[in-house]
C-alpha cells in the first residue's frame, strides 16, 4: 500500500509538473502573441500590423525624435524613449508632477518646431490643485541629448478654474505653421462650462510657445473672456492635427451616446456643446436643441453610434498612395482605426480598419518613414507599425 501510494504521488507529481509546463508554455505563448504581427485586409491593401514595442503602461501619445527614436507618454506619469528596434528606456527624469485620476494623467507630447536647436518638448497632463481640484496643464522642458532627463521645466498653460472630477481632460498639443501652440481642453464632464467664456473647460486655446497670449486671438480685450480661447463649445477633443493642405486645425471629439465629431476648428467659432449635438444622454433622452442651431458650427462628419475617437492624423506619405489625403482616427470604445476619405473639407467615404484587433487605439501618427503608427491603450499597451503586406 505504501509503495502504491508512493507511486501514485510520483505520478501525480509528474502530471502536475507536466501540467504546469503546459500552462506556462501557453502563458508564454499568449505573451509572445502580443509581439507577433497580424495581417488584415483593407479596401486597398493587405496590411501587416507589426508590434514594435510591448509592455507599455496605458500609453497615450507618440512623438518622433529627429534621430528616429520615439517619445511615448504613459498615463500613470512616465515618459519613455523607444528605439526603432522597440527597446524601451527607463522613465525620463525631471517631469512635472502628474496626477493620475480617472481619464487624467500624463497625456500628450509634442516637439517644439525648433527642437533641432532648442531641444524643447511639451507635455500636457493633469495637474492637482488644492481641496481635490485638478485640471489640464501644459509644461515644456529641455530634453538632454541622451533623452534621459528633462530640465528647465516651465509651465506654459494651466486650465482655470480647476474643478473636481476625473473625466474629459482633452488634451492634444498641435503647433500651427506660425509656431503658435493649440491645446484642446475637455469640459471635465461639467457641460455648462463649454459655453462659458470665463472658463477654460470645453475650449481649444491658442498660446505662444512660451505661454504668452497672441495679440490676434479672437477674444483678446473682451471683458470677462479668457484671452487664450480660440474656439468653444467642445466636449472632449482627444485628437487634433493640422490639415496638410490648408494648415487649419482639425479635431475629433467624443460625443455622449452618439454624436462623435470631426471638426475644422476656426477662430472664435462655437461648436455647440451642449446646446446642439447628434448624441443623446446615456439614459436615452435628447440633449439640448438637436443637431443644428444658427450661429453654431456643424462638424465635417459625425458618428452615431459613438466609437470614442482619440488620435488624429492626416496621411501625406507614399507608402500607401491610395490613402494620401485621408484622415485617420483612433477608436477607443470601437477598438479600431477609422479611415476618412476627404475631398477638400468634405467627407466622401469611410472605412473601418482592424475591427477585430480587440484593442483600444489611443493615438495614430505618421512617422518619418511614411508609415502610420498606432498606440494601443491598455496596461500592456503596444506600439504598432502599419506595413504593407500586399498592394
Amino acid at each position: 500500500m505504501n509503495a502504491f501510494k508512493a507511486g501514485l504521488v510520483a505520478v501525480l507529481g509528474l502530471a502536475a509538473v507536466i501540467g504546469l509546463g503546459v500552462f506556462l508554455g501557453r502563458a508564454t505563448e499568449a505573451v509572445a502573441d502580443t509581439s507577433a504581427p497580424r495581417e488584415f485586409s483593407t479596401e486597398h491593401y493587405r496590411i501587416r500590423l507589426t508590434p514594435v514595442a510591448t509592455g507599455l503602461s496605458q500609453p497615450w501619445a507618440l512623438a518622433f525624435l529627429p534621430d528616429g527614436r520615439m517619445l511615448v507618454t504613459e498615463k500613470p506619469g512616465t515618459l519613455r524613449v523607444v528605439t526603432a528596434a522597440g527597446k524601451l528606456s527607463a522613465p525620463v527624469k525631471g517631469l512635472p508632477a502628474v496626477q493620475m485620476v480617472g481619464q487624467g494623467g500624463l497625456l500628450d507630447v509634442a516637439l517644439d518646431p525648433g527642437y533641432a536647436t532648442n531641444r524643447l518638448i511639451y507635455l500636457s497632463y493633469t495637474e492637482a490643485g488644492e481641496d481635490g481640484l485638478n485640471g489640464t496643464a501644459v509644461s515644456r522642458g529641455k530634453l538632454d541629448p541622451d533623452a534621459l532627463t528633462l530640465s528647465d521645466v516651465q509651465l506654459v498653460w494651466r486650465q482655470l478654474p480647476k474643478l473636481k472630477g476625473g473625466h474629459h481632460f482633452g488634451s492634444r498639443l498641435v503647433f500651427a505653421r506660425d509656431g503658435r501652440l493649440f491645446i484642446t481642453a475637455g469640459e471635465r464632464n461639467q457641460r455648462q462650462h463649454a459655453q462659458e467664456l470665463d472658463h477654460a473647460q470645453g475650449k481649444v486655446v491658442r498660446v505662444e510657445s512660451d505661454g504668452r497670449i497672441p495679440a490676434d486671438n479672437p477674444f483678446v480685450g473682451k471683458p470677462g473672456v479668457l484671452p487664450e480661447i480660440w474656439s468653444y463649445g467642445h466636449r472632449n477633443p482627444q485628437g487634433a492635427a493640422l490639415h496638410p493642405a490648408t494648415g487649419e486645425l482639425w479635431a475629433d471629439e467624443h460625443g455622449p451616446r452618439g454624436g462623435d465629431e470631426l471638426n475644422i476648428v476656426r477662430a472664435g467659432r462655437n461648436y455647440g456643446w451642449p446646446v446642439i449635438t447628434y448624441g443623446r444622454e446615456y439614459s436615452g433622452p435628447a440633449i439640448g436643441e438637436g443637431g443644428v442651431k444658427e450661429g453654431m458650427e456643424q462638424p465635417v462628419t459625425y458618428w452615431v453610434p459613438s466609437f470614442g475617437p482619440s488620435g488624429l492624423a492626416f496621411y501625406t506619405g507614399d507608402v500607401y498612395p491610395k490613402w494620401k489625403g485621408n484622415a485617420f482616427v483612433g477608436a477607443l470604445a470601437g477598438a479600431q482605426l477609422v479611415r476618412v476619405e476627404l475631398d477638400g473639407d468634405k467627407k466622401v467615404g469611410e472605412e473601418r480598419l482592424f475591427t477585430d484587433i480587440g484593442e483600444r487605439i489611443r493615438d495614430v501618427r505618421q512617422g518619418p518613414d511614411g508609415k502610420l503608427w498606432l498606440l494601443t491603450d491598455s496596461t500592456n499597451g503596444r506600439l504598432l507599425r502599419l506595413d504593407v503586406a500586399q498592394p
